[in-house]
């Protein structure tokens, strides 16, 4: 059943963290804006990302911290983790975030929130299918995609029969897993696998390549293997899976596959898939509206987030950019600042800084050492452990190190990776200096608070000096 066409002057697909400020500066700015969302308000970060995953590490690390009392004098009585009262706690954040966001939008004038599913129509019209099977036709002058990803399956025999799970459906187990297998060791899958493993549950990671993260470098990669590996964690570099079974008797899942020693097996109580993500494109018959999509099914946008349609955007994950939050919001603030502010941004006037929430955190911006090398750059790498950090040793927390990647003719910091005690934070320190076009000896010899993470950086750039 149709209810006919309805007009407006924008139309946004999807409320993620793009697409609610975008509809929200539309609407202040008194444009009639129709924001579509087929699920829950605030995309991927809100309802099975970021926030319900930060969350679970919170709790995971406060398991963790209890067990290692003794190193601090302090006694614990036995620890025990109550996944249940995890999950409920995490939940509440989730609808907290999630509510909030909902009646902010709600309340916004010139903002018509509508669920159902969207697909064009045309290159100016969407319908939108609601619960109810109701369809409505919904015509703009500028049309926003921000429908994010979702979590990748590969192509393995055997695997859709298993009921693996992926970052989604994980977050909902209310009981710990035996043995939980990860396949990918790439940011996903290590931020869970250490969860879990502080949780209680014995872990194995399988990863394909013969490096975990395969984008950082060798030492990071090294260092960060490392660590999982004292924290009890089984982990197999260059293992090839080839089939997946679930054992009729006992309901075991066994891996099959190919690694650096020949054949192997793995076997665990349940499975998680990390193998990277794909994007909620298919439902929106794209076609329809001319907008042309790679070989991976991501939307082509140039350098302003525009499509090859003119008036048709689009923002966020689903454009193959950095699946990052902090990238989508930035991705609005793009087409704000364009369409709103007579401005020229473009994605590549900006830095990409990320953070993987193992602990410790890795913090990245920049270039990395390889990507530095193999770009032809003169440089210089500073590089401190975090056991010469006196933060770090006060805390107990010395695992890891920094490193910072400097034009040796400018000074520049060119970029940074900081493996410690929160290193997203350090690493905003250094971003920052980037962003003012700052030399390292801005840092190096900056006054710092005694005694805090960031004052290290003093002795970071100081290791230059001593070569």
């Amino acid at each position: 059943m149709s209810s006919g066409q309805k007009r407006y002057e924008n139309l946004i697909i999807g409320t993620g963290q793009a697409g609610k400020p975008l509809a929200r500066a539309f609407a202040a700015a008194g444009q009639r804006t129709a924001l579509i969302e087929r699920g829950h308000v605030g995309g991927t970060c809100i309802n099975v990302g970021c926030t319900p995953t930060k969350a679970m590490v919170a709790s995971a690390r406060v398991a963790w911290l209890a067990r290692r009392a003794g190193d601090y004098g302090v006694r614990v009585d036995e620890v025990a983790v109550d996944l249940p009262a995890v999950q409920a706690r995490k939940q509440r954040i989730v609808e907290d975030f999630r509510n909030g966001s909902r009646k902010r939008l709600e309340k916004t004038d010139g903002i018509e929130l509508i669920f159902g599913e969207a697909r064009f129509t045309g290159p100016h019209e969407v319908a939108v299918v609601g619960e109810g099977g109701d369809e409505r036709v919904l015509q703009a002058k500028r049309i926003f995609i921000n429908t994010g990803g979702r979590p990748a399956r590969p192509a393995i025999d055997g695997l859709e029969a298993v009921g693996a799970l992926d970052s989604s459906s994980i977050l909902e187990l209310e009981e710990l897993p035996g043995r939980l297998v990860v396949l990918g060791g790439g940011y996903v899958g290590l931020e869970f696998a250490q969860m879990f493993r502080r949780f209680g549950s014995l872990v194995g990671v399988l990863q394909r390549s013969e490096q975990l993260v395969p984008r950082e470098d060798e030492d990071v990669a090294e260092a960060l293997t490392e660590i999982l590996r004292d924290d009890g964690i089984d982990v197999m570099l260059g293992a090839s899976v080839e089939s997946i079974r679930r054992r009729a008797h006992n309901g075991v899942i066994e891996l099959r596959g190919t690694g650096p020693e020949g054949s192997f097996g793995e076997a665990g109580s349940h499975l998680l898939v990390a193998a990277g993500r794909t994007p909620n494109t298919e439902a929106l018959d794209l076609e329809r509206a001319g907008v042309k999509v790679d070989e991976r099914g991501y939307i082509e946008v140039n350098e302003r987030l525009e499509t090859n349609v003119p008036h048709i955007w689009a923002l966020g994950d689903v454009n193959g950019g950095p699946a990052f939050t902090h990238i989508a919001y930035d991705d609005y603030r793009i087409v704000e600042a364009n369409l709103l502010g007579g401005g020229d941004r473009m994605v590549s006037d900006r830095l990409s800084p990320y953070t993987l929430f193992t602990d410790p955190e890795l913090g990245r911006v920049g270039m990395s050492e390889r990507q530095a090398r193999e770009a032809g750059r003169d440089i210089r790498v500073a590089k401190l452990p975090m056991s010469s950090v006196a933060r770090a040793i006060e805390r107990s927390e010395t695992r890891g190190f920094m490193k910072a990647i400097v034009d040796a003719k400018t000074d520049r910091i060119l970029g940074c990776a900081v493996l410690g005690a929160d290193g997203g934070e350090v690493m905003s320190v250094l971003q920052t200096a980037m962003m003012g076009d700052l030399p390292y000896t801005a840092i190096r010899d900056g006054v710092f608070a005694h005694p805090t993470l960031a004052e290290s950086l003093n002795n970071l750039f100081l290791a230059l000096d001593e070569d």
